[in-house]
């Protein structure tokens, strides 16, 4: 892929749906007793392995455009039969765990070379204390790991890392297991799977006790719904920085999910200065407009984006922003699709900006002047796009960027090159 600066972003896009609702709707909906309606369903790889997956364990799926129907219920979910490729996708890996644990029987989940590297102890170790078995590659548990599940037991857990992916497997393991399955978060998570639970008549309730946000399911019978997946903020926030640091530039996005635990960039580039105006906001959802703004550096707490999904996209601000910009906290980014914590490093420094690592800390100097790179982005779909956003704030027409791994971004948002050009080409 090659990205051509000097040019303004000036439109209008929307984003794909939604990745961590996607895949929880079409799970609840293969557990929900009943047929079910998903409409805005994210297009990208990693949601299509999770549609894969839930027909291959016996639900009913229907495709109809922008429409998914799914029928499902417990008594039709069986072991699969063959080994499900979960691509690229994590999230899709841990939250199928979750679900396997309560059917009784055995499956196989792998992935490809960068899901296979990724460590599946941290649902490995709850979901064995519930009663399942997970078993996977050395100490770590890596893919592919097979699951027995079976006869589940209640828990009371606290995950040793903020993983709303470890929360999401435990819960949905819980709506099968006898007794009241407890999961506690000292750094509260994204809620979609408590909600979307909520929503399908699990007996689930969420406190506040001691600092803790605690979550409680019981063993329920979940019914079917209907469900639009709103825009994807993470992917959003490559076009709102995209809007801020590309000279010239004004950027909107629509039908953007603004949820709890999923819009804290926006108060880190709004506490760097930045031009943002969320409107026409109903519900959870809004319109975001950036414009091209000069950036100060700042400190950002990882509980304020507790997936990290925006760290290399903001870190990319903070590169171009005036004064050092700091990262508490971020060691998790080591284990994400590729260590995005020395690849951010890496990233910044092919550009011409500095930036270095402090034990879990991503310290960032600003003021740099992008330069055109050559960037291999390890197969990391957030790498790339942020590297695209990159080349895109180059200032001349001559500065071309090439990036290796595009392919990667097919998993979460396949049209990202075409939206790319549109907003280029938008420019006045």
């Amino acid at each position: 892929m090659q990205v051509r600066g000097g040019s303004a972003l000036v439109g209008s896009v929307r984003v794909p749906g939604d990745k961590s609702i996607s895949h929880r709707a079409l799970l609840l909906a293969a557990l929900a007793e009943g047929e079910s309606t998903i409409t805005g369903l994210s297009d990208g790889d990693d949601v299509h392995r999770t549609l894969l997956a839930i027909a291959a364990l016996g639900a009913a799926v229907a495709e109809d455009g922008a429409t998914v129907r799914v029928t499902g219920g417990r008594g039709r979910l069986h072991p699969a039969v063959e080994a499900l490729d979960l691509g690229n996708s994590g999230t899709g890996m841990r939250l199928l765990a979750g679900v396997l644990a309560g059917i009784e029987g055995t499956t196989e989940l792998t992935g490809d070379a960068s899901l296979t590297s990724r460590p599946m102890d941290r649902v490995a170790e709850p979901l064995e204390a519930m009663g399942a078995t997970v078993a996977g590659q050395g100490e770590r548990c890596l893919p592919p790991v097979r699951i027995t599940g079976g006869r589940l037991r209640a828990i009371d857990y606290r995950p040793p890392m903020a993983s709303a992916q470890v929360k999401s497997a435990v819960l949905l393991a819980g709506t099968a297991a006898e007794g009241e399955t407890v999961v506690r978060e000292p750094v509260p998570t994204r809620t979609h799977t408590e909600d979307m639970l909520a929503r399908a008549g699990a007996t689930i309730s969420v406190t506040d006790e001691g600092g803790d946000r605690v979550v409680r399911v019981q063993r329920s019978r979940l019914s079917p719904g209907t469900t639009a997946v709103p825009g994807d903020p993470s992917q959003a926030a490559f076009w709102i920085v995209g809007g801020l640091v590309v000279p010239g530039s004004t950027v909107t996005v629509s039908d953007v999910y603004l949820g709890p635990h999923r819009a804290g960039f926006l108060d880190v580039l709004w506490r760097m200065g930045a031009e943002i105006e969320v409107r026409d906001r109903t519900g959870e959802t809004g319109t975001i407009m950036s414009r091209a703004t000069a950036l100060r550096g700042t400190e950002i707490r990882a509980e304020e984006i507790p997936s990290l999904d925006e760290v290399p996209i903001l870190a990319l601000a903070a590169a171009v922003a005036q004064g050092r910009s700091r990262f508490y906290d971020v060691g998790e980014l080591r284990v994400k699709e590729s260590d995005r914590l020395a690849g951010t490093v890496a990233m910044l420094g092919a550009l011409g900006a500095e930036a270095s690592v402090e034990g879990d800390d991503l310290v960032v100097t600003g003021g740099a002047t992008i330069a055109p790179a050559q960037f291999d982005s390890g197969g990391d779909h957030r790498m790339a796009m942020t590297m695209a956003i990159a080349g895109t704030a180059c200032p001349s027409t001559e500065d071309v960027t090439t990036i290796a791994g595009w392919g990667s971004v097919g998993t979460s948002y396949p049209r990202f090159s075409i939206d790319l050009s549109t907003l280029s080409e938008a420019r006045a």
